[in-house]
């Protein structure tokens, strides 16, 4: 029997490939948990349609990724912190801090497409990578400057 995968599935294959299969295996297991449909010619055209549709949703998605991407890289973000008098840091910088000065900045990144393996301790500039979907990924770089 021919069927369409409608997820990705270790055993038997990725999402809208094509597959035959033992006709049991489809109708007791594949079909009724939704993992499949029957590879009719409607279906077929209506597959075709769908990964059209899916693929300029995507294409959209990677063109406004690349443009908040282009515009972020190389940004250099200052971060003030209370200092001590011997130059110690009252806080730490994590991410949560350097997600929330980048919205100030305009741009809306989450504290997991940031690369800081933890929280920054002392005066200086700082390089982070920030990882965006489509694997892209830019580098910024964070400034803790003595605040007030």
């Amino acid at each position: 029997m021919r069927i369409i995968i409608l997820q990705d599935l270790e055993s038997l294959g990725k999402k809208y490939e094509i597959k035959d299969v033992k006709d049991g295996y489809a109708r007791n297991f594949l079909i009724p948990k939704g993992y499949a449909k029957l590879a009719t010619e409607k279906a077929l055209r209506e597959l075709e349609i769908q990964k059209g549709a899916e693929e300029k949703v995507a294409e959209e998605s990677l063109e406004k990724i690349q443009k908040v991407a282009v515009s972020m890289d190389g940004q250099e973000v200052s971060i003030s912190v209370k200092v001590g008098k011997e130059g110690q840091l009252f806080e730490s910088v994590t991410s949560k801090k350097i997600c929330d000065k980048l919205k100030e900045l305009g741009f809306n990144i989450k504290k997991d497409q940031l690369e800081l393996s933890q929280p920054i301790k002392e005066l200086g500039e700082f390089p982070i990578k920030v990882k965006f979907e489509h694997n892209l990924e830019v580098e910024i770089t964070i400034i803790v400057v003595e605040g007030k």
